[in-house]
């Protein structure tokens, strides 16, 4: 197990420099700068000539800063170097000047990751249930009518939803039960620590909904899925002719087996969740990572954009690698390469 997690944390390392590697060369080659717009900033200040002159030297200070004066591959290893270092991201340029990066994530992270965390539990808490039970009553009118409402909930835009819900179940709507926008609850100075934390929570229920309701579908299908590829193996035949329990047949046998397919999802499943929070967080004004990730993306700030990269790649092997880690408790029967 040891050589199998050095080889997979050693390979995990060299896959995530090439992810950075590549992005810094789209961002690079992309048109666009992010320092043009400083060459006139000065402009009023003390006339135009004067205003351009500033513009233009602050302008060539940060593009050294930022390496862009230099060949792609050079600026790439010079931004690199105090990365493996130091641990610095360096500063960011224009969505909040002169601030570390890490530390303008740090502010937002735990936003997204409340969001994400409920929207994960949420999907996996309400799809294996839900798969399980339509797979048991194959072709019923209970799978049928489960199946045709999950579709439906699948083919449904995020944005579209969003909005909906806003118009409907927030501030200003026939049902006002939540709030409109933000994290921001009124007079929080005033109120009990349980009465603050259910406001708060209010804030995240139709964000978290979602997020969550397109996973939810597909990963009820899949959990239907595969517990019907198990169900009918001859090993569950043989368990139901022993005489075992019927509820132990499902949850012992059946759908341990049939975990198989709904680890391999949960790899995907956490990039997947943090990318369409980027919508979500727009919709309902949530400082998170989505929605600094669109502000970083729309104002071409290098330093945000590489380090929100490198998070958003690490985030996907470590969930790979986790799913590999998960088969091992779903199926003693798997060995890992290197075991």
């Amino acid at each position: 197990m040891l050589e199998y997690l050095i080889k997979r944390l050693l390979l995990a390392m060299f896959t995530l420099l090439a992810i950075l590697l590549v992005s810094y060369v789209l961002l690079r080659l992309a048109p666009g700068d992010p320092t043009r717009s400083e060459l006139f900033s000065a402009e009023g200040q003390g006339g135009a000539v004067d205003a351009a002159k500033g513009g233009l030297m602050r302008n060539t200070a940060l593009r050294e800063k930022l390496h862009l004066d230099r060949p792609v591959l050079v600026g790439f290893v010079l931004w690199l170097k105090p990365v493996l270092l130091e641990g610095d991201f360096g500063e960011s340029v224009t969505v909040d000047p002169g601030r570390p990066v890490t530390e303008v994530i740090r502010e937002r992270l735990p936003v997204t990751l409340t969001l994400n965390c409920w929207a994960v539990a949420l999907t996996y808490l309400l799809a294996i249930p839900i798969g399980v039970y339509t797979a048991m009553r194959e072709g019923g009118w209970c799978d049928q009518l489960t199946a045709a409402g999950l579709f439906i909930l699948y083919s449904l835009p995020v944005m579209w939803v969003g909005l909906l819900l806003q118009s409907l179940l927030c501030e200003g709507g026939p049902l006002p039960w939540f709030p409109l926008k933000g994290l921001t609850v009124p007079g929080a100075d005033r109120l009990s620590i349980w009465a603050y934390a259910l406001a708060t929570a209010r804030c995240y229920v139709l964000p978290v909904f979602c997020l969550a309701y397109g996973g939810l579908a597909a990963l009820s299908r899949y959990a239907r899925g595969s517990m019907l590829e198990v169900i009918h193996s001859d090993f569950i035949r043989t368990a139901r002719a022993k005489g075992v329990p019927e509820h132990r047949v499902i949850w012992h046998h059946a759908f341990r087996n049939a975990l198989i397919t709904l680890i391999t999802l949960f790899g995907g499943l956490l990039p997947s969740l943090v990318a369409g929070s980027v919508i979500v967080e727009y919709i309902f004004n949530l400082p998170g990572m989505g929605s600094l990730s669109l502000l970083a993306l729309s104002s071409r700030d290098y330093p945000l954009q590489m380090a929100l990269f490198c998070f958003a790649g690490g985030l996907t092997l470590a969930g790979i690698l986790l799913a590999d880690l998960l088969y091992l408790a779903a199926d003693p029967r798997i060995k890992l390469a290197g075991k």
